[in-house]
């Protein structure tokens, strides 16, 4: 079983254009819809349409919209009751591909909800078919009240309370979240950053440069490994994907696809390769999955998720990168050192 913990859960409503975002004009749009989202829960919407089984935990009233849209999705959640809706998104895409997202902060979470959250989490590890085995993914932004090292206490928690039955542990953030998890021990089996957060959470080279050599995305995400992270999926757009394990290092490429939204395209790299690792593939074989996954997700409108058998991974070609796995970055910026699909940047939800 894979859990996803979603703190700031919300309604993803994408509206299509017919042509170029105007600013300050009108513009009738072609197309609309809504989705439950937030990146946990888009990775368990993405798992169940491929037929693994995954649990979404998350704030929200029963009622609320994005339960009900779960229900709808036939996605298995458990759901903490908070008084306030839960926030709604906006993205706006065009022809080509070009997507703009407005993200609303969401409802404050109180400390006796965050614990309560965590509890619920903690019970749904011990009820389900939790293990060693299995994983939790604690993915996306943190809601107003929450403190920024909210992943690294849920990971504490999860592992003082399970010992040797917890879930490994998968991260996907960014910003204070993601910085919050790192410099406080969280210690995630997987880490998945795109270029931007792969520099802000090593000091290590710019975006830009992470994204134009793969050798050196390699390299900064092997000073993660150094620092007790398992592995780094890495998204670098145009360029591809990097996986980074303590063994080895690849490159995934694949030849463009032709995007329509790319919202959710990063949450579903990230479901691929936990697709194919709970199967038992080979950690190339993820990396293929999560490359040939994100390239599906881009390709449909809105936060529309692929299931497993409308992706292409015989399209993506993998790399082995020699003498990169764990190794640590030489050059004037590793002083400095602190602590989406890939044909796109990921976006914060």
């Amino acid at each position: 079983m894979i859990l996803t913990l979603t703190a700031n859960p919300s309604l993803d409503r994408t509206v299509s254009l017919p042509g170029a975002l105007e600013r300050g004009a009108v513009q009738r749009a072609v197309a609309a819809g809504e989705e439950p989202g937030g990146k946990g829960v888009n990775v368990s919407r993405a798992l169940t349409v491929s037929g693994v089984r995954s649990v979404a935990v998350l704030p929200g009233a029963d009622a609320d919209p994005v339960m009900t849209g779960l229900r709808q999705a036939g996605v298995e959640y458990l759901n903490l009751p908070i008084e306030a809706p839960l926030r709604s998104n906006i993205t706006l895409t065009e022809p080509d591909g070009t997507t703009t997202k407005i993200n609303a902060p969401g409802p404050p979470l109180k400390p006796v909800e965050q614990e309560a959250l965590i509890a619920l989490l903690v019970g749904a590890c011990t009820a389900g078919d939790s293990g060693p085995g299995s994983w939790l993914v604690l993915a996306g932004s943190l809601p107003p009240e929450v403190p920024p090292d909210f992943y690294a206490s849920v990971a504490h928690t999860v592992r003082d309370r399970l010992g040797a039955q917890a879930p490994r542990i998968a991260i996907d953030s960014s910003g204070p979240p993601l910085m919050g998890a790192l410099l406080h021990g969280a210690e995630p089996d997987l880490l998945k950053p795109n270029a931007e957060e792969l520099a802000e959470a090593t000091g290590f080279s710019s975006e830009a440069e992470l994204e134009a050599d793969p050798l050196l995305a390699a390299r900064a995400a092997g000073m993660l490994i150094e620092r007790g992270v398992g592995a780094v999926l890495a998204t670098l757009g145009a360029r591809g994907a990097l996986l980074v394990t303590a063994s080895g290092s690849w490159l995934a490429t694949r030849p463009p696809v032709q995007a329509r939204s790319t919202v959710g395209a990063g949450d579903s790299a990230l479901a691929g390769y936990l697709l194919a690792e709970v199967a038992g593939a080979a950690p190339p074989d993820c990396l293929r999955q999560a490359v040939a996954h994100g390239a599906a997700a881009a390709s449909l409108p809105g936060t529309t998720v692929p299931a497993v058998a409308a992706t292409d991974p015989g399209a993506v070609t993998v790399t082995t990168l020699d003498g990169t796995g764990g190794g640590t970055p030489r050059g004037p910026a590793a002083a400095g050192s602190a602590t989406a699909p890939p044909s796109s940047s990921k976006e914060e939800s």
